[in-house]
């Protein structure tokens, strides 16, 4: 009899996500189990009985996904899942706490089209970046694509100028990039952080304007706009949700915005779910694959 393909769904919240829960059966998983509340140092065992149980034709088709919202604690659970497997027992795991990896790469991969195609070429290294909530899980993610991209990259809080810089030390520290924080509590905040900045990518709670029309007319060497915010009020004044280069009014710039954005995403988690069954060769997929198949399905 054939074995059935299973995915395992760690998750230290209280409850899976209903999306990944959709977007994995939609890649053709038979059975899916998802365990609410896991911790850290529950991950060896659980991923050491997921491959015993299975045998060596069976773990091919089994899988290991890793949810959440903590993008560091989802991380350590993928590098401790992958410490407790040995030839042949070795299952594919796949890292996305709250979709963090697979909507920054999709955003940052999206804007860097855009900046490539409008200015003759030019690339993220060659840039000065805002993310805008950058200490959620998508903004941290957002910032360290963009920073190990080559670009000059700040996080920025809407409370705490501290909470931005301990968060950007903290992944300095784990994935050797470059990030330093900044706050914007006013327009007048907001305003001298803009005025040079080439990139401006918006994370921020949905349904939020963080930049009004007035604010991002001082962004005179603006080039891109990438907001996530499907939810109106857009979270910078002016971009629709459809937007995909379009001319940013009051600025230089062109947007891209949460549907263009949300587009590539869906694509990527779902490229990347599959990807866990297609080969005999386990893979160990965080946002730094989820970059990559966004820009591959950009081309």
């Amino acid at each position: 009899m054939a074995k059935k393909s299973i995915l395992h769904m760690f998750d230290p919240m209280p409850n899976n996500s209903p999306f990944d829960v959709n977007m994995a059966l939609d890649c053709d998983f038979d059975v899916l189990m998802p365990y609410a509340n896991v911790k850290l140092d529950s991950i060896h065992r659980l991923t050491q009985d997921v491959i015993f149980s299975r045998g060596p034709a069976g773990v091919k088709k089994t899988g290991i996904f890793i949810g959440g919202r903590d993008i560091g604690l989802a991380v350590d659970m993928l590098n401790t899942a992958k410490q407790a497997m040995f030839p042949p027992f070795q299952v594919s795991a796949f890292a996305d706490p709250s979709g963090a990896f697979t909507t920054a790469a999709a955003l940052v991969a999206c804007v860097e089209k855009e900046l490539q195609k409008n200015n003759n070429q030019k690339e993220l290294k060659d840039c000065k970046v805002l993310v805008f909530g950058g200490t959620g899980p998508v903004g941290i993610a957002t910032g360290v694509i963009a920073s190990l991209a080559g670009a000059d990259t700040t996080l920025v809080d809407h409370i705490s100028e501290g909470t931005a810089q301990d968060l950007a030390s903290e992944y300095n520290r784990r994935f050797d990039c470059h990030l330093s924080g900044a706050v914007s509590t006013y327009d007048e905040d907001k305003i001298k952080l803009i005025a040079d900045v080439d990139l401006i990518f918006c994370t921020a709670k949905a349904g939020i304007q963080i930049l009004s029309a007035e604010v991002l007319s001082h962004a005179k060497q603006l080039k891109v706009v990438g907001d996530v915010n499907a939810v109106p009020p857009a979270g910078i004044a002016g971009v629709g949700i459809n937007d995909f280069g379009t001319p940013l009014a009051n600025t230089n710039a062109v947007a891209v915005g949460p549907l263009a954005v949300g587009n590539i995403k869906y694509k990527v988690q779902h490229e990347l779910l599959c990807s866990m069954l297609a080969g005999d060769k386990p893979v160990y997929l965080d946002f730094r694959n989820a970059y990559t198949m966004a820009q591959s399905l950009l081309k």
